[in-house]
């Protein structure tokens, strides 16, 4: 079963990864095509952030270390799931879902994100 956390518990998850190991960096794995950023964004705070849309990720999963905690982020929650689901099946151990995406985070976390 895929771990999901709300955009709001972030930074809660953050902070156990690096509780586990301080050299600890998660990623936000955002999955959104490239209009949908241009549309509305998110700034790294504590973590990296990489977009990789949904469908360059297979021909990209060299790039996803195994080892590095992964939050998958798209809209609302939908892809960023069967993103986590791929990621899962291929031996990715430590990936969660942001549930309700990017939309939950203008609401929970930055209000200056414009929702689409």
């Amino acid at each position: 079963m895929i771990k999901a956390i709300r955009p709001a518990q972030l930074k809660d998850w953050i902070a156990a990864c690096q509780a586990d190991d301080p050299d600890c960096r998660p990623l936000v794995l955002d999955v959104r095509e490239p209009w949908e950023l241009q549309t509305a964004s998110i700034q790294a705070d504590g973590f990296e952030l990489l977009s990789m849309p949904m469908a360059s990720i297979p021909a990209r999963l060299a790039e996803l270390s195994r080892e590095r905690p992964i939050a998958c982020l798209c809209h609302h929650g939908g892809r960023s799931a069967q993103v986590c689901h791929f990621l899962h099946n291929q031996g990715y151990e430590e990936v969660v879902n942001l549930h309700g995406g990017i939309h939950a985070w203008s609401q929970e976390v930055d209000p200056s994100v414009p929702q689409y």
